[in-house]
């Protein structure tokens, strides 16, 4: 991994992905259960389901193991790092899944019942992240959903400051060192913009939804399920 300053990216990582993101996320596999459970209020046989920023294509492996009963359900995985989508082609054998190497934002996304994002939209950068939202939202039937998950910021920085520290005891439990904590941190600077949970609210309701619930907390982690 590159980790000099405001360098990070995932190229080249996807072999290490998974076991670096399930010590870096609490509850990283715990909340893939959850959007595995939530869907089946909005999966059906014939639904198509988009997942923005796939990466290794776990999460969508999940979903569609999850939904093996539906044989005509369709499954596309977005991600703009070819690594990423390699390897979720050669991890993927079921024929219901596609994945695409592609920035979100350049396209068409066909009408879907569920969109999942699952810590994904903190990398897209802050001066196009409301367009990605809206573009979900104008994807979706009425009745569909997106399940967002992701890490935000506190409200105050007292609250920030809080947060900071219980996250770096967590990482030093899981077992980084405070060196591998900073160079992570400087290495983020720039690529990494999460934004607060209200924001979040903020940027869901503008592109269009209305009803909108927290789904899970965990101190910087949260999920979101807004139905259209």
């Amino acid at each position: 991994m590159n980790l000099h300053n405001a360098s990070w990216s995932f190229d080249g990582i996807a072999e290490e992905f998974e076991s670096h993101i399930r010590a870096s996320v609490p509850y990283y596999d715990q909340g893939h259960d959850l959007v595995c459970m939530y869907s089946d209020f909005f999966v059906t046989d014939a639904s198509r389901i988009y997942e923005i920023g796939s990466a290794s294509g776990l999460l969508s492996r999940k979903l569609l193991d999850w939904h093996a009963s539906k044989p005509a359900l369709q499954l596309c995985g977005i991600d703009p790092v070819e690594d990423m989508i390699e390897h979720a082609q050669a991890q993927t054998q079921d024929p219901r899944a596609q994945f695409i190497c592609e920035d979100v934002l350049n396209l068409q996304l066909d009408p879907c019942n569920l969109v999942v994002s699952y810590y994904t939209m903190q990398f897209i950068h802050p001066n196009v992240r409301q367009q990605v939202f809206n573009k979900i939202y104008q994807a979706l039937n009425w009745g569909g959903a997106l399940i967002l998950f992701e890490k935000v910021r506190a409200p105050d920085a007292r609250f920030q400051d809080y947060s900071n520290q219980i996250y770096n005891d967590y990482k030093l439990a899981q077992g980084f060192t405070e060196a591998d904590i900073l160079h992570k941190s400087r290495a983020l600077k720039g690529v990494l913009e999460p934004f607060s949970e209200q924001a979040n609210l903020d940027m869901l309701a503008r592109a269009g939804f209305q009803d909108i619930s927290s789904i899970f907390k965990w101190v910087c982690f949260e999920g979101f399920l807004a139905i259209k």
